[in-house]
């Protein structure tokens, strides 16, 4: 009986794991770094009210930029695919105004990047747009605003060729019918198509859609129209849009602040932490399911086993009985055969019978019918484990990292695959059905008193019985050692494939065990800072501000329930008696909040 050898042993599977572990493990580093990068940059907006003007290029970003800091228009780029190549930012006192670089311009991904960078340290987005193409593809951007829980403010930029003199001479006439919400030639459609299609990507609809003429309000600048400056501006209806930054500045500094430092931060938590979590409960499902095949699996080897072995036994007794049921004939036909003519005689007769090639076939077909139903039980595992990467691999929408629980099941389900490619077959020791009979039946055959028919029948007698004997001895004799032979057989195979699962198993509880301990981390941190973040929305409901302390969080908050970027509910200690209705909340934090008290207990 040979061993079997498993190509990918169990050290080899444990070691492979362990590379996932510490890949696992660096992909958590890398999240975390992420967070602190968020962090950092919140760090350094702290001294600073951070306005950023974001948009497709060419929406009037840049234009916006140097109508509100005064910059001058050497510093607006003319008839270039990507007007603005960086984060420019404009420092005035406590404010910052920050012009990005245009989103989806043609071979313009870094520039996209370069806008990204500045969200985490931004209080207030201002999104251009413009009525002249209003397509739902600009808008997708906004999902990462709201995965970042920024405030929103959407400018539209209501676009006429007012270099024309008479255009603009029109337009000064009546500036207001431009900006006409009703009507063939008004803007209110355009409006509702901004507001749907943000909607859809920003979760709800409480920010504002400001019109403005950025052409009239740059007009206003220039040294030729002097004259018109102030009508101008006024056309240009500017004035709403930084009256709507003062207020957010002025009415809700202190609150966005807030959002940005505390409920904001959640947001870079939260992608790492549906990361682990998702990775966590992928790795509890495998390893249950591992755990539940493994029972399955021992059942079927059991079951197979049991199979091969009888039929084993019974071509083992068959070929036996074939040589007993030929023993008859033979007798007859050389009872009067000398010791060495009838012990080769009866080889021959073995031979015809081919009785130990035919031990020799039932013995490989034995261990091959095993061999074969054993393979069946784990490929269907490992095909299954390998189709759950495939289908698992379509399920998530992360990044590279999230390849490592697909390549794991891979690896897996390849292992096992392994495994049952490489069971060879059980080859058992020659079996020789060697009988030692002749010298006392031939010398019993001498008795002189008896008839040539006696002695004849006498001679038949004692082969046959003496032959039948032998047989029937060492039929039971090959009958054990085959029973014995191949149960340590099936037992090895059992064995090797249990010690398998077994560290594949235990590599995977690790894992998962690793998991859970970086779930539990972000989870405590995401807690605190909702926590934290409500405690400042109740500050502010109230007027009252205190300093932010664990103890005094405690005392105002009993829980935080928050579906990230959509909605907060807090549950309050105490009844509080806010200042501001729950629809100026709603609409200042662009969030769904809702209070309630918390319920006291019973006795």
């Amino acid at each position: 009986m040979v061993k079997v050898k498993l190509p990918q042993t169990a050290k080899e599977v444990a070691k492979q794991l362990e590379d996932t572990r510490n890949d696992l493990s660096a992909e958590i580093i890398k999240e975390i770094e992420s967070v602190r990068e968020s962090l950092r940059a919140k760090e350094r907006a702290l001294n600073h009210f951070s306005i950023t003007f974001m948009g497709r290029t060419k929406a009037g970003k840049s234009t916006l930029h140097a109508i509100v800091t005064d910059d001058g228009w050497d510093a607006i780029g003319v008839g270039k695919q990507r007007t603005t190549r960086l984060n420019r930012v404009y420092e005035w006192k406590n404010i910052r105004i920050i012009d990005t670089p245009g989103i989806g311009a043609p071979g313009g991904k870094s520039d996209e990047e370069i806008a990204k960078s500045i969200i985490d340290e931004s209080d207030v987005i201002c999104y251009v747009v413009t009525n002249d193409s209003i397509q739902e593809s600009e808008f997708g951007f906004l999902r990462l605003l709201k995965e970042k829980a920024k405030p929103l403010i959407i400018l539209l930029n209501v676009k006429n060729n007012l270099r024309d003199p008479r255009r603009l001479e029109h337009f000064l006439q009546n500036p207001d019918k431009l900006f006409e919400r009703d009507g063939q030639s008004g803007i209110g459609g355009h409006i509702q198509r901004i507001r749907r299609y943000a909607k859809q990507h920003y979760a709800n609809d409480y920010f504002d859609i400001i019109p403005v003429m950025l052409l009239a309000a740059q007009l206003s600048r220039e040294p030729e129209h002097v004259k018109k400056k102030q009508e101008l501006f006024k056309a240009s209806q500017m004035q709403n849009f930084l009256e709507s930054i003062r207020v957010s500045l002025v009415n809700h500094g202190a609150i966005r602040r807030s959002q940005t430092l505390l409920g904001s931060t959640v947001g870079a938590i939260d992608h790492p932490n549906k990361w682990v979590n998702q990775q966590a409960l992928i790795y509890e499902k495998l390893t249950e399911t591992l755990k539940n095949k493994r029972e399955g699996i021992q059942k079927d080897i059991r079951k197979a086993a049991k199979d091969s072995q009888d039929s084993l036994l019974q071509q083992i007794d068959r070929i036996f009985q074939d040589a007993i049921e030929a023993v008859p004939s033979f007798a007859e036909d050389h009872y009067n055969c000398n010791e060495v003519t009838m012990k080769l005689e009866w080889e021959k007769k073995l031979k015809a019978l081919r009785c130990e090639d035919r031990l020799n076939i039932a013995y490989q077909e034995a261990s091959k019918k095993f061999n074969k139903e054993v393979q069946e039980v784990l490929e269907e595992i490992g095909n299954e484990l390998q189709l759950m990467s495939q289908i698992g691999s379509n399920d998530f929408s992360f990044t590279e990292q999230d390849s490592n629980n697909f390549r794991d099941l891979v690896r897996i389900g390849a292992g096992i695959l392994g495994i049952a490619g490489t069971i060879i077959a059980f080859f058992a020791p020659p079996v020789a059905i060697a009988i030692g009979i002749l010298t006392a039946v031939v010398s019993g055959l001498s008795g002189m008193l008896k008839s040539k028919n006696e002695k004849r029948r006498e001679a038949v007698l004692n082969i046959s019985t003496s032959l039948e004997t032998q047989l029937n001895t060492q039929r039971q004799k090959t009958l054990q050692q085959a029973k014995g032979d191949f149960g340590k057989y099936s037992d090895s195979v059992t064995t090797n494939i249990n010690i398998y699962f077994e560290e594949l198993i235990a590599g995977l509880e690790a894992i998962a065990t690793e998991l859970e301990k970086a779930k539990i981390n972000l989870s405590h941190n995401a807690k605190y800072l909702n926590r934290a973040y409500a405690k400042r929305i109740i500050d502010w409901s109230i007027e009252q501000y205190e300093p932010l302390t664990v103890q005094g969080i405690n005392k105002t908050i009993a829980k935080v329930k928050r579906d990230f970027g959509r909605s907060m509910k807090i549950v309050t200690q105490s009844k509080v008696q806010r200042l501001k209705s729950l629809e100026d909340i709603k609409h200042i934090l662009q969030e769904d909040i809702y209070f309630s008290l918390k319920s006291p207990k019973k006795d």
